[in-house]
């Protein structure tokens, strides 16, 4: 046998034997998830007036980093509440609407892969969020935000809200993902109808299961992912729907591979084990761009066919991460317009006005603004709260940008007819959420918890401020050595007139309290959801802060200075109390 043959033999031989083994392919891929940005696009608060850490601007830079070393494997998502916020995305929505939104342009630029709706991208209303919808090139999902007239029934892409996508489908070196959106279906809660008319939000886990379903039949993906504006688990529980329902979907639904979330501004990286005993990972970067989310995949591949997965999931802090200069200077003539914006003078006060005094009794921040409530509708009473936890508006000249601080969101003003008793049960509930039942003078008169760090304490205490509502109009007493129900004591209409729990009174507040936010209307006052519409005499066209703003802009000169018109007791337990709890919170 001559040497060519016997070569040719030879390379024969191992040309099968190589045919005979398995193919294996093994590809990493990489996803980073933003959640609830809230306008944070540039490391500079505009209320402030102050630069910041975090941002979008420090986030890309990161993301270049990680584009370098994945290229085309990786994946760029978020998960919505991105229209409200920072002063840039009001002066985008309402200011300058003719322009492209500045919320779009920014994922525009970013080159991101898909993004979801937040319930605060609802709330600008439909002029603002159908033209941001068309004007987003990534996907826009959310599989439970249907058109107002479709009856629940099996999967259909047709029944989607027009401009949305029920899921988005991504390919990434053979890979084929599928991400599905959706959004908490609370929307009705929180907001007037008339904002988000055309729309139906069902419910999360009954909504998974039927797309679930339909992507594993007609897709039949490497890789199913949720993109969630959702927190893990509690928020309103109604018959109908959870507001915080990620984990209830990821214990009730098997399919999901990871489940990116938001929504509840807390960080979460867990592994949540289904009905079907698999594992999957839920993670959420909490808000405002200090962190992102991200999960790091390797799958394997024999013969085209996937065999093994392995998903880990972390979160990075780009709190300090260097500013993408080029995306800054992209964006630096826009941001000096905003700057312009904010710098505009409305008024002067006379004195600084704080948040963090809101919690122990009257405060001139507070009553500002029941006061202006009260000015502006003409009504008997007034509710509010503090929608911020520490900020302060300093005395001297008062800007645009401080009326962001003194406002924080959209909302508009409402008016609706409440009873006496009912006014009253709504102020217990609330009350209840803020107040500690004191047993003896050493106990805490705010709701801590005694067993947990500072941080914790702030943590818990500060999230749900702005369902901590006082009242103007009436002279009350909190007496914090009641049971729950019980802490609340009317003596007076604050004009002198007797208050009387028969009678029916005209109560300002805003959007969000009159639609059921925080459930001190149903829950609390005991006034079915379906009958809030009913109660409603007057609402603005505009948002509340813009009433606001043109007030002020009236009075020229304001003195903002606490009405003394309710007080905590017994005094003897309370006092030394609540300033133990004071240092506790914010220190000496």
């Amino acid at each position: 046998m001559n040497k060519r043959l016997l070569s040719a033999i030879l390379l024969t031989h191992m040309t099968l034997a190589a045919s005979a083994q398995p193919a294996t392919k093994t590809v990493h891929l990489k996803i980073i998830e933003t959640s609830d940005v809230h306008g944070h696009f540039f490391p500079y608060d505009f209320m402030e007036k102050k630069p910041i850490k975090g941002t979008l601007v420090r986030a890309n830079y990161y993301i270049k980093k990680e584009r370098a070393k994945y290229g085309d494997n990786l994946l760029l998502i978020d998960n919505g509440d991105i229209l409200q916020g920072q002063p840039c995305v009001y002066w985008s929505n309402y200011v300058m609407p003719e322009d492209e939104n500045l919320a779009a342009t920014v994922i525009n630029y970013m080159k991101y892969d898909a993004e979801t709706v937040g319930n605060h991208d609802v709330e600008p209303g439909h002029k603002v969020y159908d033209k941001w919808i068309r004007e987003v090139r990534c996907p826009l999902i959310g599989a439970n935000i249907v058109k107002e007239d479709f009856k629940d029934g099996p999967a259909n892409p047709e029944s989607v809200y027009t401009g949305l996508k029920p899921y988005s489908v991504h390919y990434m070196d053979g890979v084929k993902i599928c991400i599905i959106g959706m959004l908490t279906p609370a929307i009705p809660n929180w907001l007037n109808k008339s904002i988000w008319k055309g729309m139906a939000f069902e419910e999360m886990v009954s909504c998974a299961k039927k797309w679930v379903k339909y992507i594993q039949d007609v897709e039949k993906p490497d890789l199913l992912f949720g993109l969630f504006h959702s927190g893990l688990n509690g928020g309103i529980k109604t018959d109908e729907y959870e507001e915080d329902a990620t984990e209830s979907v990821a214990r009730e639904v098997p399919g999901f591979d990871i489940i990116f979330f938001g929504h509840d501004h807390q960080v979460h990286n867990e592994w949540i084990t289904n009905c079907e005993g698999q594992r999957v990972l839920c993670i959420d970067p909490s808000c405002y761009v200090k962190n992102v989310a991200e999960a790091e995949i390797s799958l394997t591949y024999k013969n085209g066919k996937l065999t093994k997965k392995d998903i880990s999931g972390k979160i990075v802090s780009v709190l300090d991460e260097e500013a993408d200069q080029e995306m800054l200077t992209h964006f630096q003539p826009t941001i000096e317009k905003v700057k312009q914006y904010v710098g505009r003078k409305i008024g002067r006060f006379e004195s600084p006005i704080y948040t963090r005094e809101s919690f122990f009794g009257n405060s001139a921040f507070t009553d500002l603004i029941h006061n202006l409530q009260m000015q502006i509708s003409k009504a008997d009473i007034s509710f509010n709260a503090p929608l911020a936890f520490n900020t302060v508006i300093k005395a001297g000249d008062v800007t645009q940008g401080d009326m962001f601080k003194l406002y924080r969101f959209e909302n508009l003003l409402f008016v609706l007819r409440m009873t006496g008793e009912e006014i009253r049960k709504h102020l217990e509930f609330s009350y209840d959420m803020w107040t500690n039942t004191m047993t003896s003078p050493d106990d805490h008169a705010l709701r801590l918890n005694s067993a947990a760090t500072d941080d914790q304490q702030r943590t818990g205490f500060q999230y749900y401020t702005f369902n901590f509502d006082s009242a103007c109009g009436i002279d009350y007493e909190v007496d914090l050595t009641k049971p729950d129900g019980e802490k609340v004591r009317i003596l007076r209409m604050s004009n002198g007139e007797p208050f009387d729990d028969q009678k029916w009174y005209k109560v300002v507040m805003n959007s969000y309290r009159a639609n059921g936010g925080g459930e001190l209307l149903t829950r609390g006052a005991g006034i079915p959801q379906d009958s809030l519409a009913h109660r409603v005499l007057f609402h603005t066209d505009l948002d509340q802060r813009h009433y606001l703003t043109e007030e002020i802009r009236r009075m020229g000169t304001v003195n903002p200075k606490p009405n003394h018109n309710w007080r905590f007791v017994p005094e003897e337990w309370v006092k030394p109390a609540l300033e133990r709890d004071r240092k506790l919170l914010f220190g000496k």
